[in-house]
């Protein structure tokens, strides 16, 4: 076996990336070693090439949706084994010992570990990773598939099942990118009544293509009446990152609804009045844990749900990232070993 791999790391704030040739790591004790076939290129990586995270060491490899095989498995690792197909995603394991953890709320564990800005992550033929960060991917996902499920799939997928909603009620998928056409497709299989809020009419076909029973074209029609016609949403799942869309779409919520925020966004006005008359909330979701990851690749393989990609060879490292940072992707870009 060689001792050297390629990878792609930032080593500078907002320097290209460099394809750099390094020694391939050796799992230390509860670690696991991956060799990677596939990483989704996500929006979040942004944070690592722009420097932004704080405490963040460089160089630094990004990457947090990872899908391989392990190929090493270091000391007290009973779990895993070599062979096994699995994926990592944005959360980078748990303490265990921390009071968040003690309580079983892993993933707002106190030391905050993140796969790509903790340590080395995907853009790599090789990574280590905590062996509490690893999920068991099914054997009927191929890696291309699945990389982008590590981090825009269980976004979606774990906020949506840990909704409110119960089904047939009406959720609106608020956003048509990389997350939403995820989101539509979830909140769909789990038999939801499922509208799609985008802009412009040339996204009406894939909506309907993706399963949502209505489309809202917040360019000539008003989200939150619409919504209203509709009987209110119990969950709007704002996929956005843009206020004025979010503030668009909040008075769509129906009685005891929820508007979800899992897209990263500034300040956003609320009408207090509103929220407290009819017992509505807005509530920020984070991903999820690796077993959350799971449960994603599970369902996904389960119901057929399938991320959109482009997919760009390893060495166009730097294209494939200008092509995330455009918004043109349609709609997750994927970088093969």
């Amino acid at each position: 076996m060689p001792n050297k791999m390629r990878a792609a790391q930032i080593s500078k704030p907002n320097g290209a990336f460099e394809l750099v040739e390094r020694d391939i790591p050796t799992p230390g004790p509860g670690e696991v070693r991956i060799k990677i076939a596939a990483c989704g290129v996500c929006h979040s990586d942004m944070i690592v090439k722009g420097g932004q995270w704080p405490g963040l060491v460089l160089p630094r490899v990004p990457g947090h949706e990872v899908a391989g095989k392990i190929d090493m498995i270091g000391a007290g690792v009973t779990k895993w084994k070599v062979g096994d197909a699995v994926g990592v995603g944005w959360h980078g394991g748990y303490c265990g010992v921390c009071e968040q953890c003690r309580r079983g709320n892993f993933i707002s564990c106190e030391t905050n570990q993140v796969t790509g800005i903790s340590f080395d992550g995907g853009y790599a033929e090789y990574m280590v990773a905590p062996g509490s960060a690893v999920a068991k991917m099914p054997d009927d996902l191929v890696p291309i598939e699945a990389a982008p499920l590590m981090c825009a799939g269980i976004t979606t997928f774990n906020a949506l099942r840990n909704s409110p909603a119960v089904p047939p009620d009406l959720v609106a998928v608020l956003g048509l990118g990389g997350l939403g056409h995820l989101a539509v497709q979830y909140s769909v299989k789990m038999g939801f009544n499922t509208v799609a809020i985008a802009r412009g009419q040339d996204k009406a076909a894939l909506v309907k293509q993706l399963g949502a029973r209505i489309y809202i074209d917040s360019t000539s029609q008003d989200p939150a009446k619409e919504l209203l016609k509709l009987g209110g949403a119990k969950v709007i799942l704002s996929t956005v990152t843009a206020a004025d869309a979010m503030e668009a779409a909040a008075g769509g919520l129906g009685a005891n609804g929820t508007f979800m925020v899992i897209g990263a966004t500034g300040p956003m006005k609320v009408d207090a009045l509103n929220l407290l008359l009819g017992r509505r909330s807005v509530k920020g979701w984070a991903s999820g844990t690796s077993i959350d990851t799971q449960d994603t690749l599970a369902f996904s393989a389960l119901t057929g749900v399938k991320s959109m990609n482009e997919i760009y060879p390893f060495d166009q490292v730097n294209e494939a990232f200008e092509r995330m940072e455009s918004g043109k992707a349609r709609f997750r870009v994927v970088l093969k070993m």
